[in-house]
């Protein structure tokens, strides 16, 4: 699967912004019907894409970005792919609060044109 270029770009936008994104957000960019289970396989499948290219460029895991709501509830799939990567040891909470700093971090960094701070 070629990995989803304008999701990509855009939740490269959102970390830029120090912002997040909700799943109905990335769904309607990708086209996609949450309410689907074929769709919500192929979401599930293009941000493990992201995450898995974004660490391969060891880079933090850019799909922290992406929340399930307004932030109430995280993500399982997110955190099974972080222990699978081997990045995510002990909490997730703990886990996505500095993943997400991270992420900003890094990308603000890229945005203002300053060597980046993995």
């Amino acid at each position: 699967m070629q990995m989803h270029k304008r999701v990509y770009r855009f939740l490269q936008d959102v970390a830029k912004r120090r912002e997040c994104t909700t799943y109905a957000e990335v769904a309607r960019l990708a086209r996609l019907d949450l309410r689907s289970d074929r769709d919500r396989n192929k979401f599930g499948e293009i941000l493990s894409e992201i995450s898995v290219h974004e660490h391969q460029e060891g880079r933090p895991l850019l799909t922290a970005v992406v929340l399930h709501g307004q932030g109430e509830e995280m993500r399982p799939g997110f955190f099974r792919l972080a222990k699978e990567l081997g990045v995510n040891h002990g909490d997730d909470t703990e886990f996505f609060i500095n993943e997400l700093r991270r992420v900003h971090r890094y990308w603000y960094r890229v945005s203002q044109h300053l060597p980046p701070d993995k």
